[in-house]
């Protein structure tokens, strides 16, 4: 890009066009990986949802439906699985020896959550961006934007894990050793 701004003429097409191809390519690759992955979370999301509703049928404002279908709703998609992943966290939360609600921290449902909107705002504006762009350093700024989304993305990605392993162990103990901690 720094050729490109500086002297458009002494970049070959040849090198353009490969950058269109290798963008492209990137871009596919992308959305080949971020949907495989959205289908197995959707997936694990609906069953963990399913295994909350047992365990505790009233921590529920929502139909088990919703775990998948709130993801498709526009806009709703940005607060109605983050509702969801609330309250299924509560549902999996045991309570405490004497029957009492127990508090555990939700960090990792709010730091996922607000990672991936972040992400997912972020790609918006650099699609406009990216769109729009018709000079090479529009371009530039462009880009510079879809770093940032797939940093952004990354960080959503790694807290989804952190967020996965910690409710399906939560699930897990509490189906194991029942609804009360031990002392």
């Amino acid at each position: 890009m720094k050729r490109v701004i500086a002297d458009p003429a002494q970049v070959g097409a040849d090198t353009l066009d490969r950058s269109d191809v290798l963008t492209g390519i990137t871009g596919v690759l992308q959305a080949v990986i971020l949907l495989a992955t959205a289908v197995v979370f959707v997936i694990w999301f609906h069953r963990v949802r399913v295994n909350g509703g047992i365990m505790r049928p009233d921590a529920f404002s929502q139909s088990r439906g919703w775990a998948v279908g709130g993801w498709f709703i526009p806009i709703g998609n940005l607060f109605l699985p983050y509702r969801t992943a609330k309250e299924i966290w509560t549902a999996s939360t045991r309570f405490a020896p004497d029957g009492s609600f127990r508090e555990v921290s939700a960090a990792p449902v709010h730091a996922w959550w607000a990672a991936w909107v972040l992400s997912v705002l972020t790609d918006r504006l650099f699609s406009a961006l990216y769109e729009r762009a018709g000079t090479p350093e529009a371009l530039r700024d462009a880009s510079a934007v879809g770093m940032v989304c797939d940093l952004l993305t990354v960080a959503a990605a790694v807290l989804a894990i952190v967020f996965v392993r910690k409710l399906t162990t939560m699930q897990t103990v509490k189906a194991e050793q029942g609804p009360y901690a031990a002392v």
